[in-house]
């Protein structure tokens, strides 16, 4: 790159011997016998040295420079003066040429001109590179930085979870245990079920550690809208074990297909789901709770609805929400469920709208679109 040069002179036999002679030496040369030829064949090629004549009918060189310069402020420029001009050829370094050499020309003057602007340039790119390599590491010193901080976040967060499910699992087990030395079947399905729960509570805190720190990539298919929203229902209504939440269904028949990693879709909306029906468990204002589960279809998008009468958000709850580690759920929750959620359904081009008022329950509205784009399916579900 360094050796395109573009030589411009008024003089076809200064062009011609000095096209030989840069040639010669490895160069290729662009030449033009005035500024506006040369500034055509320099948006063209843009070459990184330009060789001109001072004295030019028509645009003269100082004109050139300045243009040049202007649209390509790192080209190296060296003027072609004869004695008589020499005037213009030092004036010529206010508008930034790297040298000038006399007429007629020495090819050893010409050389060593050729030389300086060629180290200028050399210099100017491993400068740019060290430039780019060093910001290169500031900012992945930065998310190393960030990624421990997150790891150190999540480990504290996880033990205290996993702390107080291993007391709930204690509790469980002696439920059992204590049971069975009683022959007594009530504390022993008492015991069995918080067992169930505690162990249920595990493997979910797992999982969502899991899709926080494996990157994978997301495994794309035409999906039948309401059997997977079928399938995504029956799994939170086995997880219902209260007999005052009412569970609806609300789904359209029209909804047809849509493209997504079924899995991951299918992770992000029981993550949601079991938030409703975790608010609901903890109002203890109310006598009986709903959730209602509902999908309708726009013309790009497949709309999921959870609504729930539970405990409902605050702003400040609202507004940190899908922030990594925070939790509304105390020793019960990790912090991941819902930033996975929101990272999954953003990964595939959609969007996730809260609103809620306490007390009042809360709604979530997911819009995740039919076809997604091409650029999208290259991500994965981690970019973190």
């Amino acid at each position: 790159m360094e050796k395109q040069i573009l030589l411009v002179d008024d003089e076809e036999d200064i062009r011609d011997v000095l096209s030989v002679y840069l040639k010669s030496n490895g160069y290729e040369v662009y030449p033009a016998e005035n500024g506006e030829e040369a500034l055509k064949s320099f948006r063209k090629y843009k070459p990184p040295v330009v060789l001109s004549d001072i004295k030019m009918p028509g645009m003269d060189g100082i004109e050139l420079l300045r243009k040049i310069k202007l649209e390509s402020p790192d080209t190296e420029f060296i003027m072609i003066t004869g004695h008589g001009a020499m005037d213009l050829a030092i004036a010529s370094f206010q508008d930034q040429a790297a040298d000038f050499i006399t007429k007629p020309i020495n090819v050893n003057m010409l050389d060593v001109a050729l030389k300086k602007v060629r180290e200028k340039i050399v210099s100017r790119r491993l400068l740019r590179e060290y430039t780019e390599n060093l910001e290169k590491l500031v900012r992945e010193k930065s998310e190393l930085q960030s990624h421990l901080s997150s790891l150190g976040l999540m480990i504290g967060s996880v033990s205290h979870g996993i702390k107080g499910l291993l007391t709930g699992l204690d509790g469980g087990m002696y439920q059992v245990e204590s049971g069975f030395s009683k022959e007594n079947t009530q504390q022993i399905e008492e015991g069995w079920k918080i067992v169930k729960l505690m162990v249920e509570r595990i493997r979910k805190m797992v999982l969502d550690i899991l899709y926080y720190a494996k990157e994978r990539n997301l495994n794309w298919e035409n999906v039948d809208v309401l059997s997977f929203a079928g399938e995504v229902a029956m799994v939170v209504e086995r997880k219902i074990s209260s007999g005052n939440i009412e569970f609806i269904r609300d789904f359209d028949a029209s909804a047809g297909k849509f493209e997504i990693d079924s899995g991951c879709i299918h992770s992000a909306l029981i993550n949601i789901l079991e938030n409703a029906v975790d608010a609901c468990t903890r109002d203890k204002s109310k006598e009986r709770h709903r959730i209602i589960f509902k999908v309708t279809p726009d013309e790009k998008n497949i709309n999921f609805e959870v609504c729930d009468n539970g405990t409902g958000m605050d702003m400040e709850t609202r507004e940190k929400l899908f922030t990594l580690f925070f939790s509304t759920k105390g020793t019960r929750g990790t912090g991941l469920g819902l930033f996975i959620s929101n990272k999954i359904i953003q990964q595939h081009g959609g969007s996730i709208k809260v609103s809620s008022l306490p007390d009042q329950g809360s709604k979530f509205t997911i819009s995740i679109p039919k076809t997604t784009p091409g650029c999208l399916k290259d991500k994965s579900v981690s970019e973190s």
